[in-house]
């Protein structure tokens, strides 16, 4: 097995809070506990999950997103720009199964990276638990700015200011670019080297219906997944040379439901025209489709993940079959450039996905008893 980033074996961020965080979370929300009790207990969790991470084998190691509440809304809220608010209707993407906490985000003026941002410090603290051995990489996952572009444009359930904000929305795509270089130097500065974007957008791009919303809207889906992989692009460009950025492309992920379906095919090409080092893709249902589409897949430094091993339920897959997929995958992308991992995390949200953390630990077990057969 590979030691290149992504690992042979990785996973996408979260993993299951401990009941002693959600408890201490309502606790610091009703006053009880202050917030520095709050984050005193996450620290203690951590460092225990830094070491469950390492027990079961796992090279790439992050912080579980313990401190937060949603994957992606508690890092777009803490940028300039944009704030986060409960919406009068809900949250307006309509999950398959239990609907999401009613949060978002929106843009109320320029965007630009905040250098106080709070996930600055909560990646030192898990890099000193990390860097306690060698051989491990303190992994950092933040939502892609095409989060925001989605939120704003795609998704826009009417309360959107981007058009006074942005007149011309030529800015708005260069905005989310120099946010996202000066969040990159940031994480790096402080000794990064392994960054995650999290990405629900390409997923709605290659969901028929919402394709179809789109164009029926006057919106040209194949145009704004080539402005997105031009403002992914753009924001890699200045990227250091020993950082590994990467991104997993996920169909919704909320107390074991999902958002959207379809294959990669009608965004591929734009996809892996990314300079991404390597993508986490969900495989781990018939929502995902075929193989092909990875044979736009054309930068042999990077690697495709594949995540055949679902987390939103126990039963753990047909081994032979795991094996199968993965010799399938090989007819695409060389057997060295593939890895495997969970489909998604175990959390996506603080209420995290229908399994035991007993369950959740088999799952990644399996991963590595897959991987042993082979690479």
């Amino acid at each position: 097995m590979t030691n290149k980033i992504p690992f042979t074996v990785d996973h996408v961020g979260s993993f299951l809070r401990p009941e002693s965080i959600k408890k201490a979370r309502q606790q610091a929300a009703d006053g009880i506990i202050t917030s520095a009790e709050l984050r005193e207990l996450e620290n203690q969790e951590i460092a225990k999950l830094v070491e469950q991470q390492k027990a079961a084998g796992i090279k790439g190691i992050t912080d579980g997103e313990f401190r937060r509440g949603f994957w992606h809304i508690d890092f777009l809220e803490n940028l300039h720009g944009v704030v986060g608010y409960v919406p009068e209707t809900g949250y307006n993407q309509q999950f398959h199964g239990k609907a999401a906490p009613s949060y978002n985000i929106r843009v109320e003026d320029r965007i630009a990276f905040n250098p106080d941002h709070p996930f600055l410090a909560d990646f030192i603290f898990l890099n000193e638990q990390v860097e306690t051995e060698p051989g491990y990489y303190a992994k950092a996952t933040i939502p892609s700015p095409t989060m925001i572009l989605r939120q704003e444009l795609l998704a826009n359930d009417g309360t959107s200011k981007i058009d006074t904000i942005y007149p011309d929305l030529q800015e708005f795509y260069r905005d989310l670019a120099e946010t996202y270089r000066d969040a990159i130097q940031a994480f790096y500065q402080i000794g990064c080297r392994y960054l995650q974007f999290d990405d629900t957008n390409w997923a709605f791009l290659a969901d028929a219906d919402k394709r179809t919303e789109l164009k029926e809207k006057g919106i040209d889906p194949n145009e704004i997944a080539q402005i997105c992989a031009d403002i992914i692009n753009e924001a890699l460009k200045d990227k250091p040379q020993d950082l590994t950025i990467t991104t997993h492309i996920c169909r919704g992920n909320h107390a074991s439901s999902w958002l959207f379906s379809g294959g990669y095919e009608p965004i591929a090409k734009e996809l892996f025209s990314t300079k991404y080092d390597g993508f986490f893709l969900e495989y781990d249902s018939d929502r995902a489709g075929d193989f092909a589409p990875l044979r736009y897949w054309n930068n042999s430094d990077s690697k495709v993940v594949l995540g055949l091993i679902t987390s939103k339920h126990p039963e753990l897959e047909d081994v032979t079959s795991v094996i199968e997929r993965i010799n399938e995958a090989t007819q695409y992308v060389p057997l060295e450039n593939l890895a495997i991992s969970p489909q998604c995390g175990f959390a996506s949200t603080q209420e995290g996905n229908k399994l035991t953390e007993e369950e959740q630990w088999a799952k990644i077990n399996f991963l590595q008893e897959i991987a042993e057969q082979v690479w």
